[in-house]
């Protein structure tokens, strides 16, 4: 895999601006970002299994709509597994809620304990009468008879609002599948032919940039998920494969989601094994596991350096994305800046390539005097 070349300060600089401006914008249209990003990693990782069709002497239109007619497939049985999967448990996820938030309260309740036992100084601080006041504070807030009116509801309908654009994935992923090398035709049809190279060039790289993202991403994710539901099983937690995708699946906020995923883990340890905390902790360790085995195993494996952003600039770039543009940014920030630093360091190219910049005003020169002419 060859090293992309790196932007220099300026372009650094207004690739950074850049991103944080398009990241507010995508903020305000997430009704449409959202089916387009879904439709870009359907397609990216579908699109070898159409490439393998027209290798077999499939013709392309035909590949696509075979293509297209799987994933739908797929995607029906996923939503109907949840939904059966929904309605079976509808009438006990409020008692079990509440039997999970109860099971983390006391679990946190006895580390500090245990943690007074050891360091005398937080058992003179009241340091458990203090957590726990915060905990019931906390629970009383968030999980009162107004939680349902000032914080659920809104949710709800915020989620309901997005349903509606989620229908123009499936019409997304198939024009992608069907149309996209013709749209780059289109877009490379007008470029000034001084600049074709690069802009061929460019759009090599921003091809190839999307397809490692999601591709890496999806790959991620399934390692994640297997790696966490085996070990959950191995320690006895009930919907062991669930729990496990759906933490990895919470992975992709990055930092944020990876905690989520753990608490839900632990608190449903915790509830379900009150007597054995020992489990809990195991499940934290778990998490700790799988997330040393991203950053030095599977993340160079799978997306590692391919969007070839250094670490600090990666940590800057979610809490300025989070900054600007909430969970969005966290999701956007990092695969946006790397599109965009790839669009920056090729405009920076071309404009400080006088050989490039004296071929396009040539031409130019050369079409004046043919109309002149």
């Amino acid at each position: 895999m060859r090293t992309l070349p790196q932007p220099g300060a300026g372009t650094l600089m207004v690739v950074i601006l850049s991103t944080c401006l398009l990241l507010f914008i995508f903020q305000k249209m997430i009704w449409l970002v959202l089916p387009v990003l879904l439709a870009l990693m359907f397609y990216y990782c579908f699109r070898p299994v159409k490439q393998a069709l027209v290798v077999c002497g499939v013709r392309h239109e035909v590949a696509a709509k075979v293509v297209w007619v799987l994933l739908q497939s797929i995607l029906l049985a996923g939503v109907l597994a949840i939904a059966l999967l929904a309605q079976a448990n509808a009438e006990t996820w409020p008692q079990n809620l509440a039997r999970y938030l109860a099971g983390g309260q006391d679990l946190l309740r006895k580390a500090v304990e245990s943690l007074e036992r050891i360091v005398p100084m937080f058992k003179k601080m009241g340091l458990s009468a203090q957590v726990d006041h915060l905990v019931q504070k906390f629970a009383g807030q968030q999980f009162g008879g107004q939680f349902v009116e000032k914080n659920l509801l809104p949710m709800t309908l915020q989620s309901l609002e997005l349903l509606p654009s989620l229908l123009l994935v499936p019409y997304i992923t198939f024009f992608m599948l069907q149309d996209s090398a013709r749209l780059k035709k289109y877009i490379i049809k007008s470029v000034p032919n001084a600049f074709f190279e690069k802009a061929l060039l460019l759009f090599s790289r921003l091809d190839e940039s999307l397809q490692n993202y999601f591709q890496g991403l999806l790959a991620l994710t399934l390692l994640d998920a297997g790696c966490l539901s085996l070990g959950l099983a191995v320690l006895g937690i009930a919907n062991a494969i669930v729990l496990g995708l759906v933490s990895a699946v919470l992975a992709w906020i990055p930092y944020f989601g990876s905690v989520v995923g753990c608490i839900i883990v632990v608190f449903v340890a915790a509830a379900d094994f009150p007597s054995q905390p020992w489990r809990a902790y195991a499940c934290l360790f778990l998490f700790l596991a799988v997330r040393l085995l991203d950053d030095f195993f599977f993340l160079p494996m799978t997306i590692g350096r391919k969007l070839h952003v250094h670490p600090l600039l990666s940590v800057f770039m979610l809490f300025l994305g989070a900054t600007v543009a909430g969970a969005t940014g966290l999701v956007l920030a990092l695969p946006l800046f790397g599109l965009v630093a790839v669009v920056g360091e090729t405009i920076a190219q071309v404009v400080t390539d006088r050989r490039l910049r004296a071929r396009f005003n040539a031409a130019r020169q050369l079409a004046a005097s043919g109309q002149r002419g």
